[in-house]
């Protein structure tokens, strides 16, 4: 742990008079630019989609009537707020706006489709609305993700943001915008009068001063995003809030139990006081027969596509190193039932005999947890176990134990027995759904992710569990197989 360094924010008085209406000038300025690039987005994809129904069908009157979907489209989009959550940000990915987008187009369509049936003035074929709107679906998310992408990268875009408190968890948020340029969050400083010492991955992070400087403080860094992870008492809390608001700076509060608080949160109102309702977890048969109906389609369908590239896996490893194509080991599964995983051998034969020798290199050790063991360059890896380790190939056998009904595409971290020892009470909760190929403790750092934070993740996932969350996982953990995240599972 290092000493915090701290920096105290002093702006002449003419520069604070002004620096109030410059920030909010230059936030409104980012924001329309921001907007206006995902209007555009939307623009070009739904005008491509007519182009192609119009290649397809090549009827002119049947693409009138289609392009009459386009100003439809966007008269609907104010009630979806598809241009009100414009800010590049950690809390904003085009993954939250498919059911918005699905339901936006699915309207607009429905919509021109009765009023040429009704106004007789243009008869619209259903089989073209249907076309298009199958393009637009896959269109519209598309563009905008492309959009996205390409807004994050750009350096003027980022915004500035703070984190209001350097305890434990502020430094633990800090250290996640660190990690994660996609946020689009360019990380100024801290915002606490009695700050710990810091992580050594924020050693360069200064603290700015306390919260009753935070509004000269935001003005000074032009701050347009605070993250409140706790403050020493709660009218500290309020005021930065009032801060925040008055300089239209965006906040965003971490719950005091957001151990427990996942996707199904909802906020309601009790006579002017809001509640944070966590609705108890259903996990009926119906649900796990859609899981694990999800599960052996995809399974089925990723063994059979892959299989030439499994077994030129297969060939390389054979090739290269002597010792088995696969490495099998027992996990603790649903039920704390063991079973055997099967994954491509990465490392050296005798890889088990010398765990003695590297165990110094444990990362998890020099963080004073020792209950997971995982080396960032191993030097039992072999050369292609570096390639497979780095784009998560070794796990693509694991789709056996999927199709056998020991794993799930989705679903907790699968521990070996020497790991699940430390699980007790509330952890075991993470056992009520099957271990997974991959989860929220992949997407949320792999490796990265403490012991204790995995248990967090994945009680999270099991009390929150939904088929479409985890559809939203796969997607995310795309990423993570072209190796874009930190680490190895």
């Amino acid at each position: 742990m290092d000493q915090p360094v701290r920096v105290v924010a002093d702006a002449p008085p003419e520069q604070a008079a002004i620096a109030g209406p410059v920030l909010r000038t230059a936030q409104r300025s980012h924001q329309n630019f921001v907007r206006l690039a995902l209007l555009t987005s939307d623009l070009l994809m739904l005008l491509l989609c007519v182009g192609a129904m119009w290649l397809a069908v090549d009827e002119g009157d049947q693409i009138v009537s289609l392009l009459a979907i386009v100003p439809v489209w966007f008269a609907l989009t104010g009630f979806y707020g598809l241009y009100h959550r414009d800010r590049v940000g950690a809390d904003n990915a085009t993954l939250d706006e498919i059911w918005p987008i699905f339901h936006c187009i699915t309207v607009a369509c429905w919509l021109v489709f009765v009023g040429t049936q009704i106004t007789g003035l243009q008869t619209l074929h259903g089989g073209h609305v249907v076309g298009f709107w199958l393009m637009a679906v896959i269109a519209l998310p598309t563009g905008r993700s492309i959009t996205r992408i390409g807004l994050r990268r750009r350096t003027a875009l980022k915004q500035n943001a703070v984190v209001v408190g350097a305890g434990l968890v502020g430094q633990e948020i800090a250290r996640k915008i660190l990690r994660q340029p996609s946020y689009g969050l360019e990380l100024v400083g801290f915002v606490d009068s009695n700050p710990l010492p810091l992580h050594h991955e924020l050693a360069g992070v200064p603290v700015l001063g306390s919260t009753s400087e935070l509004a000269e403080i935001l003005e000074t860094h032009r701050v347009e995003h605070v993250v409140l992870a706790f403050t020493a008492d709660h009218e500290a809390g309020l005021d930065v809030v009032r801060v925040c608001n008055e300089l239209g700076v965006q906040v965003d509060i971490v719950p005091r139990l957001f151990e427990v608080v996942g996707s199904r949160a909802s906020v309601y109102s009790l006579e002017g006081t809001p509640l944070l309702g966590l609705a108890p977890p259903v996990l009926g048969l119906s649900h796990r027969i859609a899981k694990r109906s999800m599960d052996i389609i995809g399974a089925t369908a990723g063994l059979i596509v892959l299989s030439p590239f499994l077994l030129a896996i297969a060939i390389a490893i054979k090739a290269t190193s002597k010792g088995p194509i696969f490495f099998r080991q027992t996990r603790i599964g649903r039920g704390q039932r063991p079973f055997t995983i099967v994954k491509f051998r990465t490392m050296v034969a005798d890889a088990e005999d010398r765990k003695a020798e590297v165990a110094h290199l444990n990362v998890h050790s020099d963080l004073g947890d020792g209950r997971m063991f995982k080396i960032p360059d191993d030097p039992r890896v072999t050369r292609v176990g570096s390639i497979l380790r780095r784009t998560s190939l070794d796990e693509f056998p694991q789709l056996w134990n999927v199709l056998r009904g020991e794993m799930s595409l989705v679903g907790p971290r699968p521990l070996i027995p020497h790991e699940h020892q430390f699980v007790n009470d509330w952890g075991l909760r993470r056992l009520d759904l099957t271990p997974g190929l991959t989860g929220l403790w992949q997407v949320c750092g792999r490796s990265e992710v403490t012991f204790s934070q995995m248990l967090v993740l994945d009680y999270l996932y099991v009390t929150n569990w939904s088929l479409w969350g985890d559809v939203t996982l796969i997607m995310r953990t795309v990423p993570a197989l072209l190796g874009r995240t930190r680490g190895a599972a």
